[in-house]
């Protein structure tokens, strides 16, 4: 299983993660990472309303047919049940997580359940904001096995965590924006 943590920061995000936010990047990974986990294994991740479309789009283009139940798991919390994005009815596989008393420990249960119900041999970080920080954060503590990528030339979040591990991870990690190859080669020995 493949864990997916991502959002595409706006204006509204806080400077350090607008400054080095790649839009076309975060957009160009996401669906390249469908494309090549989706076929192979199982994508888990939070519905997040501008990352859920992408996936989507390479579903029905790339794999259309495919039968989602077994590649996809798409994790949401209640509180946001007013606004689903409409690509959600896409999906078979929706676990919905009741609301708290509020947005964050809200969002906080979806994120326990979603990293912490699932055995993952990779976590996967692109672009964001703190949610992918704190996603990394549980995600490294509850399988502190599993590969870790964080995705730092989508820049934002990605980047941030990137540059606070050490030892340095794959410097393509960095500098390599053809996401297809560059996703297929790390992740042959996973999917």
């Amino acid at each position: 299983m493949i864990f997916l943590s991502a959002s595409i920061p706006d204006q509204s995000s806080e400077r350090k993660y607008t400054e080095t936010a790649d839009v076309i990047a975060i957009r160009d990974s996401v669906r390249a990472l469908a494309s090549v986990v989706i076929p192979n294994s199982r994508l888990i991740w939070g519905g997040h309303p501008a990352i859920t479309p992408l996936i989507r789009y390479v579903i029905e283009s790339v794999n259309p047919g495919l039968q989602l139940k077994k590649h996809i798991t798409l994790y949401q919390s209640d509180f946001y049940k007013n606004s689903f994005p409409k690509d959600n009815l896409f999906f078979e596989n929706i676990i919905k997580i009741p609301a708290n008393v509020n947005e964050l420990s809200s969002v906080n249960d979806m994120r326990n359940r979603m990293i912490k119900d699932n055995e993952y041999k990779v976590g996967i970080f692109i672009g964001g904001r703190q949610g992918v920080e704190r996603e990394f954060s549980l995600f490294k503590e509850v399988h502190p096995k599993a590969l870790l990528l964080p995705i730092a030339s989508t820049g934002a979040a990605a980047r941030i965590i990137y540059n606070g591990i050490i030892p340095r991870l794959d410097v393509r990690l960095l500098n390599d924006y053809a996401y297809m190859s560059l996703f297929k080669s790390l992740l042959k020995e996973y999917i």
